[in-house]
């Protein structure tokens, strides 16, 4: 995540100083509203960075995770996981691909995904494969993550980054049929659908139609970063299905636990059999209660049709930001789908984030100019009515400024 420059002294002097937080603690929430310590009450127009797909303290979450840890927490893939085949088989029928591996996290499911890409390559007999990567793309922040990340800021401090990386810009078609046409190694295309942390950029339907038909010719894999847009937050269980595609490799991870940690690789048959017993593997990852939540959530996603509630409600909020500001300079452009939305500025605009918390709602800022809305699913229309009146007022006063 883009963290917010400090702005108060740590409260915390132990906590390794790796974020620039808000002087906010929050104590608990119920629904889309969370209140702090301090008895103060926000509405969650951040959603834990798109992880709270439920909401807080969701009626029918709660006592199935309760059940669950009374049951098991943890075992280790020593053992079978039934609960992982429940789930893996739920996320193979809602994307029409054939296997999950599971971890703990995004960046765990981006790393294995590279991996996946990586041992391809060498099963191909290609001795230095290569991965196309994406300006402006987020995947994570570990050594290989970051390497594959379009942001010179998250890298830098980490080099020498990792090798066998080839960046074009988004939606260029134009850019990766060159890369095809002069880079015998490539052996994978790894993009998100809609970059996140980059400031809410989608990939046009027709450029993810081309890449499909591109790595098909070239006998590539299509790995697509799912982690933030997907699992219903578009209004479609995956972003891409928008385009009409399938991918070859599918990391997820945020939403699917709503809030408890999970990640997942979903594979099609191009990628099932790449890594074997010895390839990868987790100590957590699967675990039982993780496992329990992302049935659990999915269950009640489809019980409470939060896919169509995300593209409903999705298109109130946008509608109502849009017309709050209409005509008001310094407003660049809206972007994103569904419940995953993004109002670029024409300057950096981090004081957004404490301004818009002392008026209680909570957002994000990311790519320094981006005010970045992932609320829960379970999100209403009165609620999103509710955001664009706080946070219109809030970025007329800031644009005003200056």
């Amino acid at each position: 995540m883009n963290a917010p420059e400090p702005a108060v002294t740590s409260k915390m002097p132990h906590v390794m100083n790796t974020y620039g937080r808000l002087p906010i603690a929050l104590s608990h929430g119920r629904g889309c509203w969370v209140w702090d310590t301090e008895g103060r009450k926000y509405l969650d127009g951040l959603g834990g960075i798109a992880v709270n797909t439920l909401g807080h303290g969701h009626p029918k979450l709660v006592p199935a995770l309760q059940e669950q840890v009374a049951k098991m927490i943890h075992c280790s893939n020593y053992y079978e996981v039934p609960l992982q085949e429940q789930l893996a088989a739920r996320l193979c029928e809602l994307s029409g691909l054939s296997a999950a591996f599971f971890c703990n996290s995004g960046l765990e499911a981006n790393e294995g995904a590279l991996k996946i890409a990586r041992k391809y390559g060498h099963d191909k007999g290609i001795d230095r494969p290569e991965i196309v990567v994406y300006e402006g793309a987020f995947h994570g922040r570990s050594i290989a993550t970051l390497s594959a990340t379009g942001n010179p800021k998250v890298q830098k401090g980490f080099e020498p980054l990792v090798e066998g990386f080839v960046r074009v810009p988004l939606n260029d078609l134009a850019a990766i049929e060159q890369v095809a046409r002069t880079n015998p190694n490539v052996v994978a295309v790894f993009l998100e659908v809609i970059q996140g942390e980059g400031g809410i950029n989608p990939t046009r339907a027709d450029y993810l139609q081309s890449l499909r038909r591109l790595c098909d010719e070239r006998g590539w894999l299509l790995m697509l970063d799912e982690v933030q847009c997907g699992l219903g937050r578009t209004g479609k269980w995956f972003a891409h299905q928008w385009a009409g595609i399938q991918p070859d490799v599918m990391p997820l991870a945020k939403g699917l636990g709503s809030g408890v940690p999970i990640g997942a690789i979903v594979v099609g048959p191009k990628a099932k059999d790449v890594l074997g017993p010895g390839n990868h593997g987790t100590t957590f990852g699967g675990n039982p209660l993780a496992m329990r939540a992302g049935v659990e959530t999915l269950r009640i996603m489809d019980e409470e049709d939060l896919l169509a509630n995300a593209a409903t409600v999705g298109q109130v909020l946008r509608d109502a930001l849009e017309s709050g500001l209409a005509g008001v300079k310094g407003v660049v452009e809206f972007r994103g789908q569904g419940l995953m939305i993004g109002i670029e500025l024409d300057r950096p605009c981090g004081a957004l984030l404490g301004r818009a918390a002392d008026a209680g709602l909570m957002i994000s800022v990311t790519a320094d100019r981006v005010v970045r809305l992932l609320p829960p699913l379970i999100l209403s229309a009165d609620e999103a009515r509710q955001i664009a009146a706080i946070l219109c007022p809030l970025i007329k006063a800031f644009l005003s400024e200056s």
